[in-house]
């Protein structure tokens, strides 16, 4: 047992030796037109971006044999002698990307970068900056609060989380109540998504202190809900729907000073949160008053549902054929997509029949495809129309 115990040990400082030489960076000195993300670890080191919007990536890695940066696209990596890969890429978006460091064929997150609870694991982020000041910045205004809450959920019989932000006049006026916005993230993301890739909290920071939206609060929940059915079967779309209305509704409401009617409660949420957030929403209009649906698959355009159809009256009964009732209802239904995305021309079909039938509809579309850029642009958007 004693040889065993210290085989461990020597195996486990073998271990940490090599992923600590694979790992290694070099301080790199990059040319000045080059700038580091702003999501770095450290912000004198690479990635970096130049003036193009390309990224110049330097991992020091003697023993690996085949590095690539997956960046939207795969850029294999040159390596010199002294162990050192590097890449440049084509030019960027600006924005928030995932991306991978693959090595010998095995996609890992890049300990350079930040990492996010994306595309099911985690997974670096690289932020690229436009050169100017943007929406979702932190500027010199008053800045709300974020928090994580636990809560026992009766749907799965196990204790989740919730990430709820409250505006700044939350903690300045004990007395005030507030109106709530429920925002659901996509398949593959889970709760702290919208603040972390979406920084929602900086958008709201902004919009109230510039009189563009209303102080509210945001309640952020994992719309996965694990043991359970997924996707968007009848049993899936019940399942969240008892732990939105019957659960974190409830928690929220006893928790903060929240006003609680239709009228001052919004759901809304991308791509998979878009879909709870329309069957949710018009599905329970005693309990929301304006829904938001950011780049859903649910009206087509998903390649693994060939040949789907969307029909919004079987959907939602009574949607086209009794409009004029859920217009009375509905202070705000909002519909949004990229311009790149394969599901937008689903969508504007579906926004362009609901009209047809007398639907009151919003809708926006945005620069970029199924990504975080298009999402920040749709819930400023939306948040802006919000409670007026």
């Amino acid at each position: 047992m004693k040889n065993i115990q210290v085989s461990s040990v020597f195996i486990s400082f073998y271990i940490i030796v090599f992923v600590t030489l694979l790992f290694s960076r070099a301080e790199a000195q990059a040319p000045q037109s080059f700038i580091p993300a702003p999501t770095n670890i450290d912000q004198s080191s690479c990635p970096c971006v130049l003036p193009d919007n390309s990224v110049f990536f330097r991992v020091h890695a003697p023993y690996a044999s085949h590095l690539q940066i997956d960046l939207a696209k795969k850029y294999d990596m040159e390596k010199d002698e002294e162990g050192y890969w590097t890449v440049q890429t084509e030019p960027v978006d600006p924005g928030f990307h995932y991306y991978f460091l693959i090595i010998d064929g095995v996609p890992v997150a890049d300990p350079a970068s930040r990492t996010f609870y994306g595309t099911g694991r985690m997974i670096s982020g690289i932020e690229i900056p436009s050169g100017s000041e943007r929406f979702f910045d932190i500027k010199e205004n008053p800045h709300g609060t974020v928090r994580t809450h636990h809560y026992y959920s009766k749907v799965t019989e196990s204790w989740r989380n919730l990430v709820v932000y409250t505006p700044p006049d939350y903690e300045n006026n004990a007395e005030k109540e507030f109106p709530v916005v429920y925002l659901q993230h996509g398949g593959g993301e889970d709760e702290t998504g919208w603040t972390n890739q979406g920084r929602v909290r900086h958008i709201l920071d902004n919009l109230i202190a510039e009189g563009k939206a209303k102080p509210m609060i945001v309640v952020m929940a994992d719309g996965h809900l694990p043991g359970l059915p997924g996707g968007y079967s009848t049993s899936a779309m019940e399942n969240i729907k008892k732990e939105m209305t019957e659960v974190i509704v409830p928690f929220v409401d006893a928790k903060y000073r929240t006003l609680q009617n239709p009228r001052n409660r919004a759901i809304s949420g991308l791509s998979m949160g878009g879909g709870q957030s329309f069957y949710i929403g018009l599905g329970n209009l005693d309990t929301f008053g304006s829904v938001g649906v950011f780049s859903s698959g649910i009206f087509g355009g998903i390649r693994s549902v060939p040949g789907r159809t969307f029909d919004a009256e079987n959907e939602i009964p009574g949607l086209l054929t009794k409009a004029s009732d859920f217009n009375q209802k509905l202070d705000v239904f909002y519909l949004s997509c990229g311009h790149s995305d394969m599901r937008i021309e689903h969508t504007i079909h579906a926004v362009d029949t609901m009209r047809e039938h007398g639907l009151d509809v919003e809708f926006n579309s945005f620069d970029g495809d199924h990504d975080w850029n298009v999402w920040r642009e749709s819930f400023r958007d939306f948040a802006s129309r919000l409670f007026k």
